[in-house]
């Protein structure tokens, strides 16, 4: 019960295997590529460094954290021994359902088989594979080792242990896991979705700028980033495919995507991972203006 898989080493998936690695568990890492895997280590380093920085850990239990975790290219290798195999890919449907049949072909036979998927049916998920009392939706936030939720997700055929197995681990991660039933958006990015695509309407028609958007709701509202700013951080391409998962699942135009996420993603403007959203970032540098096309 102390090996786990974290598959994918992107941003969602270094930050899973390092809050597992910090508590104890055993971590394999798996990702198709060697240098993702080195840039997601050379991450979770350079994290712990920061808590050592602010006296957060000791030197001892960084060696150890990073001791516990082992990389895989190779699923079969990286999957094999563990109890809990949590999926940590690209926010895309068909990809996810790819991985989970592989994991449900590789994975020990009473594995647990869950997604850090912030939108995509568990059930859609789980009936690709011949365990879906197994199957788990465990939705954590960024950046993982700092923020507390985790939004445990049900399927249509999850079983009552796995869900209390699920609960149990995340609180053993010192996360507060929150139950919710498998419905399009979950509980997390139905409410906040809509509200980052209402300020983008609002930008798009001209009633406020970007920073007059995101100043309103951090001052006006207590929201500690606006949620133009978010969307940046969590990604434009994200949020869009969020959005779509909520239009096509409701079938209601309230969860339509507006028209210039839509441009901006199709123009490669994604936000902070492209350097250009609806802000500019530099890399090593904390200032961010906003983006040319927004000036006044």
């Amino acid at each position: 019960m102390q090996q786990v898989t974290v598959i994918g080493a992107g941003t969602m998936g270094n930050g899973i295997a390092h809050v597992f690695a910090m508590n104890d568990y055993k971590v394999s890492l798996v990702d198709i590529s060697e240098e993702a895997l080195a840039k997601a280590m050379a991450t979770i380093e350079k994290n712990l460094d920061r808590m050592l920085k602010k006296e957060r850990i000791t030197a001892e239990q960084k060696s150890a954290t990073l001791n516990n975790i082992t990389t895989y290219t190779a699923m079969d290798k990286g999957v094999s021994g563990s109890f809990l195999v949590v999926e940590a890919a690209t926010e895309q449907t068909e990809l996810k359902l790819k991985i989970f049949k592989q994991m449900d072909e590789l994975a020990d036979a009473n594995a647990i088989l869950a997604t850090n998927t912030s939108s995509i049916s568990i059930t859609q998920i789980a009936a690709v594979t011949n365990r879906p009392e197994q199957v788990i939706g465990m939705h954590f936030m960024n950046p993982v080792p700092v923020m507390k939720l985790v939004e445990v997700i049900r399927g249509y055929a999850t079983s009552d242990e796995v869900c209390n197995t699920v609960m149990d681990i995340s609180r053993k991660l010192s996360k507060v896991p929150v139950e919710v039933n498998d419905y399009p958006g979950f509980v997390a990015n139905r409410i906040l979705m809509p509200m980052i695509n209402e300020a983008i309407i609002t930008l798009f028609e001209g009633v406020a700028g970007v920073e007059e958007i995101d100043t309103v709701m951090k001052l006006g509202m207590a929201h500690p980033m606006g949620p133009l700013q978010l969307a940046d951080f969590i990604g434009l391409d994200v949020c869009l495919s969020i959005l779509n998962v909520l239009y096509e699942g409701f079938g209601n135009p309230k969860y339509a995507p507006c028209p210039l996420l839509v441009n901006m993603v199709t123009a490669g403007k994604k936000g902070v991972k492209t350097g250009e959203g609806f802000y500019k970032y530099v890399p090593g540098s904390k200032e961010i203006v906003v983006a040319d096309n927004f000036k006044k």
